[in-house]
């Protein structure tokens, strides 16, 4: 599906797209693990990663054959939740540490869209 953007993170709740040279990828999603205890990853419904502890996050998008830039820009986010959620960030907080992570790997070609779920 053509957007556009050519280089977007859609942020929605517990889900996220990333849009690369106009192409959408995603959903991306995260939810708690059955221990409640750590956080998985999904993409298009396919667990990719999970937290294994407080140091360590697992995950393996090669699977899915997605372009570089998409899956570095996935971990990212990924790992920015985890702090977000174990620090009890605000969204602003959350968003405010994507730009700067996606500025310090030089990515910051991706802007960033809030878009609210559907039915709110």
């Amino acid at each position: 599906m053509a957007h556009s953007v050519p280089n977007e993170i859609i942020l929605n709740d517990d889900k996220f797209w990333i849009v690369s040279r106009q192409e959408l990828f995603g959903p991306f999603d995260y939810q708690w693990s059955g221990d409640l205890y750590g956080i998985e990853f999904t993409y298009q419904g396919q667990k990719f990663g999970e937290v294994c502890s407080d140091e360590e996050l697992f995950a393996d998008l090669k699977p899915y054959g997605l372009p570089i830039s998409v899956s570095r820009v996935a971990a990212l986010i990924a790992g920015a939740i985890v702090v977000s959620i174990r620090s009890g960030s605000s969204t602003d907080e959350r968003v405010s540490h994507i730009i700067s992570l996606l500025q310090t790997f030089e990515l910051e070609r991706f802007s960033i869209r809030e878009s609210t779920p559907r039915g709110r």
